[in-house]
């Protein structure tokens, strides 16, 4: 049985204010944009919610497949106003198709891009006619992708594919050299982020599915910086020594073609999350379930609401706030500090970058404007 509940506005809130302090960033590129960029896409400013108490098994962290690929279907035809499940893919999708699934896998074991979730979008392109080889689940890191193994989880000829080895900043052969952002962020040697290859040069259409989890730099880890920093090399120098750069690269790595048209739809895993200690989760005690998934085009409206998610859940840990920049919660590279404390920052967060997307035209941050749907799935 299902419960379409309310559509509600959100009430305003304060804005905040875009800095002039920023560094200087380059952007290097020969792709122009699509008529309609993916990036809002077509639903700028639209969120669908939907959500089942029986989604996950909190005693065990497992989720359940069926109710899962209901919630799919159901927020897939909400969102496009489809008649069938198949005609809410064809809305974004077509056989010919080159297809990305960018996955989040840095919170292994505890909280990835789920193999549910996963597993129906490959389900549901390949119903469409996306044959399997022209299907790929992809992330930058090859070890990361090793532990997680969604091959396992797919059919056969889908393309699991990594940028590089592991974060060594060594082996730079998956990206591309003539697609990149400049900037000299501290002084460092190595001061482009390339995009890589299977990005600009291979797939025609990216599916993102990023989780709810905090960051230390960034102060959530959403649709934004799953998409921006899991497509880029060299990203993790941006925060470094208690300060952080991410408010105004993030986005500006987002925005850099061919990455923000063919980014086209965005399905923010809420199964599971993280309050504390992301964007890993090799411990469950900062592990909480919203037991949602949320479906837009507009990465910014998504991350909007992300914010308040996991600022109200630490609240309710009595952790400190997302937005705390005060210098006697920094203790500076002191990642056991970080991970034992969740009063502790090792970096000061940086959770504007959600709003600084929006100035480059990414997506809706206004909360009055940002509409969602919710629906209930028993």
């Amino acid at each position: 049985m299902h419960r379409r509940a309310f559509v509600r506005l959100l009430a305003a809130a304060p804005l905040v204010q875009i800095r002039s302090d920023l560094p200087k960033l380059r952007i290097v590129s020969t792709y122009s944009p699509s008529a309609i960029p993916g990036m809002p896409g077509p639903y700028p400013g639209r969120v669908v919610a939907v959500k089942s108490e029986k989604s996950v098994n909190t005693s065990t962290g497992q989720a359940n497949d069926e109710i899962v690929r209901d919630m799919m279907a159901r927020g897939m035809r909400t969102l496009t106003g489809a008649g069938t499940t198949p005609d809410a893919w064809r809305r974004f999708f077509q056989p010919a198709d080159i297809v990305g699934i960018k996955v989040n896998c840095g919170g292994y074991p505890f909280c990835i891009s789920a193999y549910e979730i996963v597993a129906e979008v490959v389900r549901q392109l390949m119903g469409i006619g996306v044959p399997a080889s022209q299907i790929y689940v992809y992330e930058r890191f090859q070890n990361q992708m090793d532990e997680c193994n969604y091959t396992a989880h797919l059919p056969g000829g889908v393309q699991a594919v990594a940028a590089e080895r592991a974060n060594r900043n060594v082996d730079n052969s998956g990206y591309d050299p003539a697609t990149y952002l400049e900037a000299d962020l501290f002084g460092e040697e190595d001061t482009r982020s390339n995009m890589m290859r299977l990005v600009s040069r291979r797939l025609t259409k990216i599916v993102n599915i990023p989780n709810m989890k905090d960051h230390g730099a960034t102060g959530v880890t959403g649709c934004l910086k799953n998409i921006a920093y899991g497509s880029f090399s060299n990203v993790a120098r941006t925060h470094q020594r208690g300060k952080s750069h991410t408010y105004s690269v993030v986005g500006t790595l987002a925005s850099i073609e061919p990455l923000r048209s063919r980014t086209v739809l965005q399905i923010m895993d809420g199964l599971r999350g993280v309050w504390h200690g992301g964007p890993f989760a090799r411990t469950t005690r900062y592990v909480f379930y919203p037991r949602q998934i949320m479906f837009g085009t507009d990465p910014v409206a998504i991350d909007r609401l992300l914010l308040d998610i996991i600022e109200n859940e630490r609240r309710a840990h009595g952790a400190i706030s997302i937005w705390d920049r005060s210098p006697s919660s920094l203790k500076i590279d002191d990642s056991r500090a970080r991970d034992a404390d969740p009063n502790v920052n090792i970096i000061i967060r940086e959770p504007g970058h959600v709003e600084y997307a929006s100035t480059l035209g990414l997506g809706v941050h206004d909360r009055a404007k940002i509409t969602i749907e919710d629906i209930a799935v028993d």
